[in-house]
């Protein structure tokens, strides 16, 4: 068992204190907030020295979710998921990076994310997303989402915040390989 926290003991021996492994605290599970499954691929991006725009970034939480509804059952995040004119947009995640613009996205050092903060399962599934879809440019990604039925079921030209239905999504997902 890996030493991630160590805490002091009392050896039975003269007192002297030794150490002893803790288990490390057990990681969240899903569904996630969605800022923790985008900060996960903006941290996979930094490591891979790739860059990640939130319209990229917006693209991935929306394959992330729809392959993991099919493959699971649930959500891997709780927020809803809109129709955008760049397409499929999770609005939390975007005000949270929209200082970024069309640029790649850093996380602060005063804000970092930590690999534990996603179980081991999760992680491996969002590599594979990552494998699957970060390739492509934030502009492919956005015209794959607009040839897809859950954006274009619910975009409506000049209207913001028109919600996705997760059936919709899971539907639609049912029936697309699941590396695409």
């Amino acid at each position: 068992m890996p030493v991630v926290g160590v805490t002091l003991g009392e050896s039975r021996w003269e007192g002297a204190r030794i150490m002893r492994r803790v288990p490390p605290a057990e990681p969240a599970r899903p569904p996630y907030s969605a800022l923790t499954i985008a900060k996960w691929f903006i941290a996979w991006a930094e490591a891979e020295d790739e860059e990640l725009s939130n319209l990229k970034l917006q693209k991935l939480l929306y394959y992330a979710q729809g392959h993991y509804l099919v493959q699971h059952g649930h959500p891997l995040f709780t927020e809803q998921i809109q129709a955008w004119s760049h397409g499929p947009v999770v609005p939390q995640v975007y005000y949270e990076f929209k200082d970024s613009g069309s640029s790649s996205i850093h996380l602060p050092d005063s804000d970092p994310f930590e690999w534990e903060n996603v179980d081991p399962g999760t992680a491996e599934f969002l590599s594979k997303v990552w494998n699957t879809f970060g390739g492509f440019s934030a502009g492919r990604l956005r015209n794959m989402t607009h040839e897809e039925r859950p954006w274009q079921d619910h975009w409506r030209d000049g209207e913001i915040g028109t919600q996705i239905p997760r059936e919709e999504i899971r539907e639609f997902f049912s029936h697309q390989p699941s590396g695409r």
